[in-house]
């Protein structure tokens, strides 16, 4: 009988030992803690839409009514966007950059390119797939010239030149509307419109001589800019990339 009781002690005695053990090589493992994904930068920058960029305008003046001739320029169109994503479908930008913009004014045989270096912001709306850079974006902004060009010549003779720095030949501020797409791999396509006069219809300049004349050069004008642009949607930071984690018991 007492041979009985020890066998059934020395039975239980091995089970619990079993299950401590078991318990115990459970605790040293790694327990996978469920931890919500670290999400992706909102905030990021890129490369400003404007880099190749076709221009023409709604040209009136006296005994005129057209769309100007077609200009195309690349140099000095660049600039910075600074995003910030609601979602992967919607985000807003804005930035600052630099461009070349004007038109081509053909008086007869004689032909007058007038033309501005700006600065300015745009403030605009994307949607679409914005990680694949696969979107839509609408928005608008303000451009300051700075620095106006004019260069005249008859066919191919000589040609007479000219630029002056904060110039009042052009309007002071320039608003302006656009709207765009951008297609994988990020390639961008722009139309811009500025509403308002190029031209600043109340400049004056006084001839030299004897009886000197002032005159306004620029009376009767209207010119609205028509702008499409070609870029890269280059980003300069990364988003974020979510991780799993593994964490030990304690």
């Amino acid at each position: 009988m007492i041979f009985n009781y020890l066998k059934s002690v020395i039975v239980l005695i091995s089970i619990c030992s079993i299950s401590t053990l078991a318990t115990a090589q459970d605790d040293d493992q790694p327990e996978r803690i469920d931890i919500k994904p670290r999400p992706a930068k909102k905030f990021y920058s890129s490369n400003a839409l404007d880099a190749c960029i076709f221009s023409t305008s709604t040209l009136q003046k006296p005994g005129v009514t057209k769309l100007s001739t077609l200009r195309f320029s690349y140099i000095l169109n660049f600039g910075f966007n600074f995003n910030y994503d609601f979602n992967k479908h919607l985000g807003v930008f804005t930035g600052i950059g630099i461009k070349n913009i004007g038109f081509i004014d053909k008086i007869g045989d004689s032909t007058i390119k007038r033309r501005v270096y700006t600065i300015g912001a745009p403030v605009g709306i994307k949607f679409g797939n914005l990680k694949k850079r696969t979107y839509g974006f609408i928005g608008g902004g303000v451009d300051l010239p700075f620095n106006y060009r004019e260069k005249g010549f008859i066919k191919r003779g000589k040609k007479d030149k000219f630029n002056e720095w904060f110039s009042d030949r052009t309007e002071l501020i320039m608003p302006y509307v656009f709207a765009g797409i951008s297609l994988d791999p990020g390639i961008a396509f722009k139309i811009q419109y500025y509403p308002t006069n190029f031209m600043n219809t109340d400049f004056t300049e006084t001839s030299s001589g004897a009886l000197p004349v002032i005159t306004k050069p620029y009376a009767g004008y209207n010119v609205n800019l028509i702008l499409l642009s070609i870029g890269f949607d280059i980003r300069y930071t990364k988003a974020g990339t979510p991780k799993s984690v593994l964490v030990a018991a304690k």
